[in-house]
């Protein structure tokens, strides 16, 4: 690390410094960031929508097992352990926003058959994980795209601002998008949600398509194998005792915070008593927290630093998921709020600083690799969490799952008190300077 140095900000990937700046980058409150966002909040609030009407569709619709209601959370991030590796190496070598066209063409085809099979009379428990298992594909590279994609669009010094921006608006459409979600099933029945997650997509296409920018091209170095190039995102990542700490802590976190929210639906619904409605109203409440986690992560960061903020709200949003298998009918659905707020408040904030992290530290050469390797890790584990909450629901009863994986999350904070990050008030500058030729040297 200590090889790192920060780079001109004005130099770009297959750039001299000091030229193309002007051209590539611009403002967050530019043209082309603000379609982008605009696209990115319509996709994520359709995405909102169907977290919980892909459920409702499961349990109301196929009265579908809390095991496969598991699945289906499952199945929706399986992609990252099959594909997300060599998306990283794949999105390193192609132009980012043609990526993402395509990805949000497949996930509209595969969410939009699923409300066409229901009126047709042909809906399956196999169509919807399979329609699941698409959207996970095409989330891979679209997620991995994005996030290449981002530094393009605003300058270094805006890359907070722009990921508090796009953060704020998942938080916001976790807000609306369950309130929405059971109205909608209420009054339309529970697969339409799915019919607006499908036309989000194609709103986000619109945008994407609409954006000026031109990306910086690649610079002029020789293809090797796959294997390799995947190989050095994964290198750079575990080599690194800083973004090493941050995965696996998010491993485990996305695992028992997964594992809450893949049977959350079925734990309100079947074991509390709550109707679809109060389902809507208590997960929208609780969404609350991640705008909350929004607003106060620049000013944690600013106070306290970088470092430091990222593990005090890690350790701050732990305990609140304590609160979660108290949860009762009528009056005791607050215990149930009360969690969701503070451990979504939390996380957000924690998340918001993360991602700037790693996109001011990470090689331009290498962002897409390490973005994907942070992400397998991350998002693989949000499959197991899935599978586990699932299955732990069957086994063990869903209350009973609630607190074990609660307390998991808990004992998560002990891996960053373990490592590097309790030492440090702000993350380590910015390594982007890197090129291809002296990635070799960095990652020995």
């Amino acid at each position: 690390m200590s090889e790192l140095t920060r780079p001109d900000p004005s130099s770009r990937q297959g750039e001299p410094p000091g030229q193309g700046s002007a051209a590539n980058q611009g403002s967050v409150s530019g043209r082309d960031f603000r379609l982008f966002w605009f696209g990115e909040t319509t996709s994520l609030l359709g995405n909102s929508i169907a977290v919980v009407a892909l459920p409702l569709v499961a349990v109301l619709t196929l009265h579908a097992s809390t095991l496969v209601v598991g699945l289906l959370t499952s199945v929706a991030y399986l992609p990252w352990l099959i594909l997300g590796l060599p998306a990283g190496a794949w999105v390193d070598r192609l132009p980012r926003r043609p990526v993402m066209l395509v990805a949000d063409v497949v996930a509209f085809v595969a969410f939009v058959s699923v409300p066409v099979a229901a009126w047709a009379g042909v809906l399956t428990i196999a169509q919807l994980l399979a329609a699941a298992f698409v959207g996970g594909c095409a989330n891979v590279f679209f997620t991995t795209a994005q996030r290449a994609f981002l530094p393009v669009l605003v300058r270094d010094e805006e890359l907070l601002a722009g990921n508090a921006r796009l953060q704020g608006s998942e938080s916001t459409t976790e807000v609306i998008g369950p309130g929405l979600a059971g109205m909608l099933v209420q009054a339309f029945g529970a697969v339409t949600g799915l019919v607006a997650n499908a036309l989000s997509f194609l709103v986000s296409w619109l945008c994407l398509r609409t954006i000026r920018t031109p990306e910086p091209t690649p610079p002029a170095v020789e293809r090797r194998r796959l294997r390799t190039e995947v190989g050095d995102g994964l290198s750079f990542l575990f080599r690194d005792p800083v973004l090493r700490s941050l995965a696996v802590f998010s491993a485990v976190s996305n695992i028992a915070l997964t594992g809450m929210s893949s049977i959350e639906v079925a734990f309100l619904v079947r074991t509390v008593g709550a109707g679809e409605a109060a389902v809507g109203a208590v997960l929208t409440l609780c969404g609350l927290g991640g705008i909350l986690g929004v607003l106060l992560s620049p000013r944690v960061s600013a106070r306290h630093g970088t470092a430091r903020a990222v593990l005090l709200c890690h350790l701050g949003a732990a305990p609140f998921t304590l609160l979660f298998p108290l949860t009762g009918s009528g009056s005791g659905l607050a215990f149930f709020v009360l969690g969701g707020v503070g451990c979504s408040a939390g996380v957000v904030a924690a998340s918001v600083i993360t991602d700037t992290f790693r996109q001011r530290y990470c090689p331009p050469d290498l962002i897409g690799r390490v973005s994907a390797s942070a992400a397998v890790i991350s998002f693989g584990a949000i499959a197991v969490g899935g599978l586990l909450g699932g299955t732990l629901g069957a086994l063990s009863g869903v209350r009973e799952t609630m607190w074990m994986l609660s307390g998991l999350q808990v004992m998560a904070t002990t891996i960053l008190l373990c490592g590097p990050i309790r030492r440090m008030r702000d993350f380590p500058e910015s390594a982007r300077a890197i090129t291809a030729e002296n990635t070799e040297k960095a990652l020995s």
